[in-house]
């Protein structure tokens, strides 16, 4: 059997490879990281690897998986114990749609206020444009948490919702922006998820200049 690796970029930059690496660790997935420098000549060694030239990149018996999305649905059918998707059929159905709002939309969001974990900016003036989807992610936080009960999106456990936000959480901690009570306490327990704070650790030991590969569509 081939080892299970996971092909990362940047952890304080690369939002997709924290969900990617989130996802494998609910999963609970024996995994080696296999980080790369994206750069030309790693550009050339990743088309070799995946025709998209897309990070993260899970290659598990023989299966290479390098969208977010299909990795979470790849990681639900062969792990359906862990539970990444609600159990319920009409609470999956929801999970799916916004993890799926997430994988395809937001751009204006992630131009303006681009993943830096270390990064802190009290008084960060919010692009015009980024400001619908602020106000969009808020209001799906708002009605998964109410619906469902919280304390996470989909109930008493993280789910790929979770998974697919957790880059969101950290930049609003980034750019200081303001959350109502329950939307910062959700904002706040998915900083302190001991995943989280794993590749936050992580992402402390990187070098501040690394390029971002944050495209995935």
């Amino acid at each position: 059997m081939s080892e299970t690796t996971l092909t990362l970029s940047s952890k304080n930059y690369s939002s997709w490879s924290m969900r990617g690496w989130l996802l494998c660790r609910m999963a609970g997935l024996e995994f080696r990281e296999q980080p790369v420098d994206i750069d030309e000549g790693a550009r050339r060694e990743l088309l070799l690897l995946s025709p998209s030239v897309l990070v993260p990149r899970l290659s598990h018996n023989g299966v290479s998986v390098w969208d977010t999305l299909a990795i979470a649905e790849y990681l639900a059918e062969i792990k359906p114990k862990a539970g990444l998707l609600p159990k319920d059929p009409v609470a999956r159905a929801h999970c799916r749609a916004v993890s799926g709002e997430m994988h395809s939309g937001f751009h204006n969001l992630r131009s303006a206020l681009p993943m830096n974990i270390k990064a802190r900016h009290e008084r960060f003036k919010v692009f015009a444009g980024a400001r619908p989807d602020i106000e969009r992610i808020k209001a799906i936080w708002t009605e998964c948490l109410a619906t469902y009960g919280g304390p996470w999106l989909f109930g008493d456990k993280p789910t790929v919702a979770d998974a697919m936000y957790a880059p969101v959480c950290s930049r609003f901690l980034t750019y200081a922006v303001d959350l109502e009570a329950p939307l910062a306490a959700y904002r706040d327990r998915v900083m302190d998820w001991p995943l989280v704070k794993e590749w936050i650790e992580g992402a402390k030991t990187e070098a501040d200049e690394i390029i971002e590969l944050e495209v995935e569509f």
